[in-house]
């Protein structure tokens, strides 16, 4: 699903063993209504929807097909649908465009907006690359019989996270997704959530990470925090 259903849930007891103001941490307090199990992604307070759910996934493996995994787009742009009643307020539908300083451009969009669904697809001047999660296509299909050359680049192999994970402690190698990667894939979709929000292209500086003469923006990199919380 993209996005929750519209529905107010009613006010509910907190149930026993839930310690239901440590649950809610820095976001700001409000009554229990039973969605902390799942549905918590459906709220801005604590997520940004699907968008933001996926981002850290196919974002990840777009920057990765590109040679991007360390920056980010300086122009980012798009629209979003968002529900105008009930508890969930994260985004239903959503489209954006990133273009990045070496002219390439990536467009991030909800699945009914995609050719092929979810996933991650790179069009080229002789044909495209789509994968998904168990599953790879390319047109021309000849793509996919070709041989990586001595002298071009081969990706990182790794059969898990966790695996890969305790074997990097072992070697001192970075693991397949250093934190500062995965950091750079969520962000893109947290810039196309305040993009949208603000409904205006804004202006990004992958270096510094602060968008350029838009102060209303740049307030939007952060939020207040509940107290006792605080960094």
């Amino acid at each position: 699903p993209t996005g929750g259903s519209t529905d107010n849930k009613p006010v509910q007891p907190v149930p026993e063993g839930l310690d239901w103001d440590f649950w809610l941490g820095p976001a700001p307090w409000v009554p229990y209504r039973g969605v902390c199990h799942w549905n918590w992604r459906w709220m801005m307070d604590y997520s940004g929807g699907q968008l933001t759910d996926w981002a850290g996934h196919h974002i990840d493996i777009a920057h990765w097909g590109l040679g991007l995994d360390y920056t980010g787009p300086v122009e980012i742009e798009g629209k979003g649908v968002y529900p105008r009643d009930g508890i969930y307020d994260a985004p239903t539908a959503y489209k954006f465009t990133c273009k990045y300083d070496n002219g390439l451009t990536m467009i991030v969009a909800n699945d009914r907006q995609q050719p092929k669904g979810m996933g991650t697809i790179w069009y080229g001047e002789k044909g495209w690359v789509y994968v998904k999660r168990g599953r790879l296509e390319a047109e021309p299909e000849s793509i996919l019989d070709e041989r990586i050359g001595p002298n071009e680049i081969k990706l990182y192999e790794s059969r898990d996270h966790q695996r890969n994970f305790l074997d990097c402690v072992k070697s001192r190698k970075l693991t397949i997704t250093p934190v500062e990667i995965a950091h750079r894939s969520i962000s893109v979709g947290l810039l196309g959530e305040i993009a949208m929000l603000l409904g205006r292209k804004l202006k990004w500086n992958p270096e510094q990470e602060r968008f350029l003469n838009d102060e209303q923006a740049n307030r939007m990199l952060s939020r207040p925090m509940r107290s006792p919380w605080h960094l």
